[in-house]
């Protein structure tokens, strides 16, 4: 067949099989690396694949294989630095493995979560990641199982769902922090994360959606608790999720007459508004405010001064789900794991003492 006639389409199977002299049975196991043919033959298939620019019908593979290559991952925002981390640590697993990555940002809400979901189980996706934007509604969640979609959830969990876990002790990361707040002699103390609710202050768990937050206030309040302090629970603030909203929570907050004197930040995003809303009011970081934020990320420690941090094991974190799903893809059966990846508490220059005499009199 003339080369110049094949380039104006599409190359199909066929179209190689001729090419190379051999029938289009044999031509599609050498390309698609099943069943049983020689090694000259499946070089010489290859090559004349090559040479005709032939791309496979993924859409065809997957009828023939019930495999697509793909895993369909959903992730809250892709701006925050600790997504990003994680997704590359998806991706360069899958990579090794042979798979390709579709990526979906939800935004955070569920409606976006559950359009994804159905989009990745139409596109026939070998498997799904997901960081649920609710712990409250997983039934989009257990369709997919029940379709035989392999699950695992990232970062955040829902509870019942019988599914492979990969997350961050997040109650431990936030009580080391507040500790060391405490132990630099503050008393006033606020947590100050990004996600939504009715109303940005504090009242109880049954306000927050995800499993993350709910056990980093958990570990904030058991710190405060345990150190004496009795309204911790006032210095909470929910919604933080734009510079506008940020700004509004955290003049409000340094307005007070008992303002805090340092700040547990949820992500560097928010870590960042602190810096912008201490400057506004004429604070300095860490003479009149002290500040911890969760991500270690890139400009935390370039800023003067540098800022304390939370550094969670996003890479791996995104390495680990991958791991977990391509082991689920390829057929293994255990039952639902937990895997539970430590943070380090990375002590900069951000965190000052409060005033000296009051650590004086915890001595």
């Amino acid at each position: 067949m003339n080369n110049d006639i094949i380039a104006r389409r599409a190359v199909t199977v066929a179209d190689v099989a001729r090419a190379a002299q051999v029938s289009k049975a044999t031509a599609a196991r050498a390309l698609g690396g099943y069943g049983s043919v020689s090694a000259a033959v499946t070089q010489r298939v290859l090559e004349t694949a090559r040479r005709l620019d032939y791309r496979p019908n993924e859409l065809a593979r997957t009828m023939a294989t019930g495999r697509s290559g793909t895993i369909g991952v959903i992730i809250g925002d892709i701006e925050n630095p600790f997504f990003g981390l994680a997704v590359r640590g998806i991706s360069d697993l899958a990579a090794e493995a042979g798979f390709d990555v579709i990526l979906s940002n939800s935004s955070e809400t569920l409606a976006a979560e559950q359009s994804a979901t159905r989009v990745f189980l139409t596109k026939r996706v070998d498997g799904l990641i997901v960081a649920p934007a609710t712990m409250h509604d997983g039934a989009h969640l257990k369709d997919a199982l029940a379709q035989g979609c392999p699950l695992v959830l990232l970062d955040r969990d829902v509870p019942g769902l019988p599914v492979d876990v990969a997350f961050i002790d997040d109650q431990a990361a936030a009580r080391e922090a507040t500790d060391l707040l405490l132990a630099s002699g503050h008393r006033r103390l606020a947590y100050i994360t990004a996600t939504s609710a009715s109303d940005t202050r504090y009242y109880g768990s049954e306000q927050i959606a995800l499993t993350t937050v709910q056990n980093r206030i958990a570990g904030f309040l058991e710190a405060a608790t345990a150190a004496g302090l009795t309204e911790s629970e006032r210095q909470i603030r929910l919604g933080a999720s734009t510079t506008t909203r940020s700004q509004a929570i955290l003049l409000e907050l340094l307005r007070q007459p008992d303002r805090p004197t340092a700040v547990l930040s949820s992500d560097s995003k928010i870590a960042l508004e602190v810096f912008r809303a201490a400057r506004a009011l004429g604070l300095r970081v860490p003479q009149d405010l002290s500040l911890i934020t969760f991500d270690d990320a890139d400009w935390t420690s370039a800023v003067s001064p540098t800022v304390t941090v939370v550094s969670q094991p996003s890479y791996q974190l995104g390495h680990t789900a991958a791991r977990m799903l391509i082991d689920r893809i390829s057929g293994d059966t255990v039952a639902p794991r937990r895997c539970v990846l430590e943070t380090a508490l990375i002590n900069r220059e951000s965190v000052s003492v409060w005033p000296a005499l009051h650590v004086k009199n915890r001595l």
